[in-house]
């Protein structure tokens, strides 16, 4: 395979994480389903950046420390996301979107 093909495959591969990332955050209506489709979306966009940069300069290692620290940085926060979505539901039985937009004050 030579290597304009491999990376038309991985920026495939990302096109369709995004997409079906997209279609799972504005089609869902419990918040944890957004946040998965989100996190979806994020994934497909550090594969794509990454892939693209590595075939821009593979002789640097810049682009693999990026991608990683983006990926602990990503788990931080769903990390954080689903740890206040526990709460919300903890404290008032909310586990849609429509219910939780309520909360104001």
């Amino acid at each position: 395979m030579t290597a304009e093909l491999v990376l038309q495959i991985v920026l495939t591969v990302a096109a369709g994480l995004v997409g079906v990332g997209l279609f799972g955050a504005l089609s869902q209506q419990t918040i944890v389903m957004v946040m998965m489709g989100l996190e979806l979306v994020l994934n497909g966009v550090l594969l794509a950046g990454g892939a693209a940069w590595y075939f821009l300069a593979p002789e640097l290692p810049d682009t693999q420390v990026l991608v990683v620290v983006a990926l602990v940085v990503m788990a931080v926060e769903m990390a954080m996301g689903f740890a206040v979505t526990v709460a919300f539901y903890r404290a008032r039985q909310l586990d849609m979107i429509d219910m939780a937009s309520d909360l104001r004050g």
